[in-house]
């Protein structure tokens, strides 16, 4: 049964991607996990990328296990992707790994990179005080939900204002992470969910 099970994962992360693309929006991300490897447990990483196909839904593209999360993983993982066929990308979602988002720049020319919204407000969450979370958050998130980019760009201006003055360490984060996380507002609204 596990001989089987190899032969259909195998399958699945060489498969043609050509087919079902192409994949305009990419997310790339990846998991530490223990593995067991030799009699004993060891810190493994999952790279795995998402895209939307040409019928809008989301589909596994690759996963590939890694001894650590470097550009060079990266690198070969994106590598094999395009090989495979990946093709069309317009924007990709990522944390802010630098290997990773060279990786992208590397394989993906011409794609946009969008910091990944979970990742990055984990990050401003670590220089705001734990007494603004709350505010901070929501005026972040409120910065998502608006009915195009103009008014994207006028409610980020806002929290910058918000911030400004009581949090100038945070105005000073979310402004140099500007253009990184509104990437996606270039885009048409009606994409937007699935980027």
């Amino acid at each position: 049964m596990a001989t089987d099970l190899d032969e259909q994962v195998e399958a699945f992360r060489h498969r043609p991607l050509d087919e079902a693309g192409p994949f305009t929006f990419v997310a790339a991300d990846a998991l530490t996990m223990k593995v067991r490897e030799g009699g004993r447990v060891v810190n493994a990483v999952a790279l795995l990328a998402t895209g939307v196909n040409g019928d809008g839904h989301r589909e596994v593209l690759g996963l590939r296990v890694a001894t650590s999360e470097t550009g060079a993983a990266w690198n070969e993982f994106f590598a094999d992707l395009v090989a495979r066929g990946l093709a069309g990308v317009r924007l990709v979602t990522s944390d802010a790994h630098t290997g990773l988002k060279d990786a992208i720049a590397a394989n993906l020319p011409g794609a946009v990179w969008q910091r990944c919204r979970t990742h990055y407000a984990a990050n401003l969450m670590g220089i705001t005080p734990k007494s603004m979370w709350p505010a901070v958050k929501a005026m972040l998130h409120s910065v998502y939900d608006q009915p195009d980019a103009a008014a994207v760009h006028a409610q980020f201006d806002r929290l910058l204002d918000y911030v400004g003055e009581k949090l100038p360490q945070v105005a000073e984060h979310l402004d140099a992470a500007r253009a990184d996380i509104l990437a996606f507002a270039t885009f048409p609204k009606d994409v937007w969910a699935q980027i």
